[in-house]
């Protein structure tokens, strides 16, 4: 789960002196006089002060010459913008001038500043601007928020009885078949009736409760935001996200009140809730990890807003789509890009940023092909076919046969029921079941990983344009859902492990020198098949590589090739197209290029991405331990670490699920004098029971003492301690809880500090015990607070904390080191750096994220509900 986003090295908050002979043979700063030379002397003052010399000359490089790393130069544009008398600096402005001279001259005009995230096109305004100022938070009262609590409880208890009833009352029938056949047949129609019901059931209570979505704003914990939650949460919650990048989903948006034109194709999972707001036109497309939900939270409010997509429109990989953007006809948005509010693309035209701005890069790889109705029928057809003929009958019929064999089920009293709980078999029972059925799967799924998709990939062609919904492209799908299974990323991820899994699965590891942590444990592929990464290559989390390249009617398959001796950070689409080669930095939720020149021995930072160094001085500090003898001996000690470590990620597994077998033999046990209300109560427990389980197991890897903050190699025994709190913990669970009070107090039993009134609506604490959040703050879905980064062979991690009142936008990033003041405003899909401060009520937006200046304009409604 390790990081990159600049270099940097050192324990936070240090310093180191200038080059050798760099002080003595460059000139003062600022000797061409006028404004440019008196700007240039106040900022060598400052910079003198955070690195610790006498004197800092005008044309020497920050990094190069003095030593400087992204920290320090937080805390130098930290302090410059404190100063009354300097103009405000920000990260992107000190990597595009890295010389005191240089910067000067930029923030006086004396040359054009480079352009920025903020400066690239003007932002139309939302169609109501408020006049609330930025960063005042509504405040919820605390007996609101816990009536909200309660009254969201009540509906997962209703909810949890209604879904155990209709499941009993299905399981008895097919029980009731006479023969193999008739047993298979009840089968489904049980599996279909209660798949269809499921995706029925967010559309009816949406079109009951809510109606039609509009334009609004409501505020967070309000009884008008119970009802909004409970359609969101059902909507995000439909099995019909299956079948995503099909014909069938885009339907069921249509059923859900989004307006849908002819041949749109949508592969990302985030299902948009407020789906009348949202409208796609013909021909468009929508790629993976987008998000568009048509709402936000903002301090303490939802806003709902449109997002309009025009015809034969593109939006590319990990990109965000906030309310009130639009997009004309064939206009293309790159990836890891994002609209903020009110910014719309003009037909025709292209952008890429984050926020966009223009580019003349052509995104649309792939031209349409021939696609008829009758290949999306057949398609369809055969996907509701397999569904209801194999997968449903295999789940429905499976649990059938599992209670008929339970002889609780056939207990005649009460109290014969209840005797199994003092009966040593129905636990030794409940641990044998638990046993084969976890590790048998573990060994089923490895088994099936390296063989069925080695057989399907025989007949997809690589680099041949093949159209959508028809056989090939089936099979591509397969392939992608059979390989990116997350509990063997988790198991082998962060270890030497990772390298032969990789290799097991397909990809072209051949020249990779292992360094025991070449991956980390979240990554995903189209195709393994294709995807190659060089020697002495280090990839932290998130990676995605794009290997399949869409239109609206076609795809293909491409090589992905990563370069050697290069360093990959968290959330990265790396695509076919990437003109990176070898030795690069691609710091955290970098735009990987796609045109130009290929980059190489370089870094890069942002989205549109910028060159940075690739190292500094200070990075070379673990060098030693890299190589030879002492390389040989720490990462075998690492390796029996680790293999320790998965060994207890296993067994952590296992309980649980041997838990949650003794919670549903019970409920069998107690159904004859309890009913479904046995399986309603089960289900409930098991909620619980996970939530604790797994807080106890996290908290005892770290002694049940909160983290500190580190300074290490990654071959020394504090990372791989960090390595294991990192498999212990897993909190995919923790999504059931968005948008809950209830969150809070998960996130405060695993050591975060989390302020009255949270509102959390999908955000993710790596290191939970150094995170501090303040009361009334809003988080919203897809913010990461990551409190640690690793580049190349040294890890750092460092606290974070965020004032009161404080908004995370949809997709934000915030690193460790930081410090949020009360009220800060930081725009969506921005990304934090490390060490950086920022002040009560600023409004902070972009990648790397920089100050809005106090004119900008308004981006949220002040209407009430």
């Amino acid at each position: 789960m390790t990081s990159a986003h600049a270099p940097t090295a050192g324990p936070p908050g240090t310093s180191t002196p200038p080059a050798s002979g760099s002080a003595s043979e460059d000139r003062s700063p600022g000797t061409s006089g006028g404004p440019a030379a008196e700007t240039a002397r106040l900022l060598a003052e400052v910079l003198a002060g955070i690195v610790g010399v006498d004197r800092v000359p005008g044309d020497s490089n920050f990094f190069d010459d003095l030593g400087a790393d992204s920290l320090v130069m937080a805390g130098f544009c930290a302090r410059v913008r404190k100063r009354a008398d300097l103009p405000p600096v920000s990260m992107k402005d000190v990597y595009r001038h890295p010389t005191v001279d240089g910067l000067a001259a930029a923030l006086t005009g004396a040359e054009p500043v480079a352009s920025g995230p903020m400066a690239s096109e003007p932002v139309a305004t939302a169609s109501s601007a408020s006049s609330e100022p930025s960063g005042s938070a509504a405040r919820a009262r605390t007996g609101q928020y816990l009536l909200c609590g309660m009254l969201q409880l009540l509906a997962f208890l209703g909810y949890s009885y209604l879904a155990a009833l209709a499941a009993v009352r299905g399981v008895e029938w097919i029980g009731a078949g006479a023969g193999v056949l008739d047993g298979y047949l009840r089968s489904v129609l049980v599996g279909s009736a209660g798949f269809a019901g499921l995706c029925l059931v967010p559309i009816v209570a949406k079109w009951t409760l809510i109606g039609r979505f509009t334009p609004r704003e409501f505020p967070v914990w309000s009884l008008g935001y119970v009802r909004w939650w409970l359609v969101k949460t059902l909507i995000r919650t439909s099995p019909a996200r299956l079948f995503v990048g099909s014909p069938v989903y885009v339907a069921y948006l249509r059923a859900l009140g989004a307006k849908v034109g002819r041949n749109v194709a949508v592969f990302s999972t985030h299902v948009p809730v407020c789906t009348d707001l949202l409208t796609i036109g013909d021909g468009t497309v929508i790629r993976k990890d987008v998000l568009f939900s048509c709402y936000r939270a903002h301090a303490g409010v939802i806003q709902t807003g449109p997002v309009t997509l025009g015809d034969e429109v593109l939006v590319g990989e990990q990109t965000v789509l906030d309310i009130h953007t639009s997009m004309g006809s064939r206009a293309q948005l790159g990836h890891a890009s994002s609209l903020h509010a009110g910014q719309a693309v003009p037909a025709g035209e292209r952008r890429h940023g984050s926020p966009a701005e223009p580019t003349g890069t052509d995104f649309r790889t792939v031209g349409p092909v021939d696609c008829s109705t009758a290949r999306k029928v057949r398609y369809t057809a055969g996907q509701l076919l397999a569904l209801a003929l194999v997968y449903l009958p295999l789940a429905t019929g499976g649990v059938t046969v599992l209670l008929a064999a339970l002889p609780q089920l056939h207990t005649p009293t009460p109290q014969a029921g209840t005797s199994a709980f003092t009966s040593g078999t129905f636990y030794l029972g409940a641990l044998a079941a638990s046993f084969v059925l976890f590790f048998g799967a573990v060994l089923a799924g490895l088994v099936v990983q390296g063989v069925v998709p080695r057989l399907l990939n025989l007949a997809v062609e690589p680099d041949t344009v093949h159209p959508l919904y028809g056989f090939q492209y089936g099979l591509q799908r397969a392939i992608a859902l059979l390989t990116n299974r997350k509990l063997f990323a988790m198991l082998f991820g962060d270890s030497s492990a990772i390298v032969h899994y990789l290799r097991y699965l397909g990809y072209d590891l051949s020249r990779v020198t292992q360094t025991g942590s070449n991956f980390g444990s979240e990554m995903k592929q189209d195709t393994p098949f294709l995807s190659s990464v060089g020697s002495g290559t280090m990839v932290a989390d998130g990676l995605s590589v794009i290997n399949a390249e869409y239109s609206s009617t076609s795809f293909r398959l491409s090589r992905v090739s990563i370069g050697a001796h290069s360093f990959l950070g968290n959330h990265i689409a790396y695509p076919a197209r990437a003109k990176t080669g070898d030795n690069c930095l691609l710091a955290t939720k970098v735009m990987v290029p796609v045109d130009g020149e290929v980059r190489e021995n370089v870094g890069l930072l942002g989205s549109p991405s910028f060159a940075i160094p690739r190292t500094v001085l200070r990075d070379t500090r673990f060098q030693e331990l890299e190589s030879g003898s002492e390389l040989r001996r720490r990462l075998a000690a690492k390796n029996r670490h680790n293999a320790v470590t998965a060994g207890l990620y296993l067994t952590a597994r296992w309980i649980h699920i041997f838990g949650l077998s003794l919670l549903g033999l019970g409920a069998a046990a107690l159904y004859p004098s309890l009913g479904a209300s046995a399986f309603a109560l089960a289900a409930v427990l098991g909620t619980l029971f996970t939530v604790v389980h797994f807080a106890l197991i996290e908290r005892a890897t770290t002694g049940f003492k909160d983290q500190e903050p580190l300074y290490c190699s990654i071959y020394e025994q504090p990372f791989w301690r960090h390595e294991r709190y990192w498999k212990a913990a897993s909190v995919p669970y923790m999504q059931a809880f968005d948008g809950t009070p209830f969150k809070n107090l998960v996130w405060r039993l695993l050591g975060a500090r989390i302020g009255k009134r949270v509102f959390d609506d999908g955000c993710f604490f790596p290191e939970r015990t150094l995170v501090t959040i303040g009361d009334d703050c809003t988080l919203n879905a897809g913010t990461v607070v990551q409190c640690h980064s690793q580049e190349d062979g040294a890890f750092k991690s460092d606290r974070t904390t965020i004032g009161d009142g404080c908004t995370l936008g949809v997709g934000a990033f915030v690193h460790y080191g930081v410090t949020l003041a009360d009220g800060v405003e930081l725009a969506c899909d921005s990304f934090l750096m490390k060490g950086e401060q920022v002040p009560g009520r600023a409004r902070w937006a972009g990648n790397p994220a920089r100050p809005l200046p106090d004119n900008a304009p308004a981006t949220f409604l002040n209407q009430s509900i």
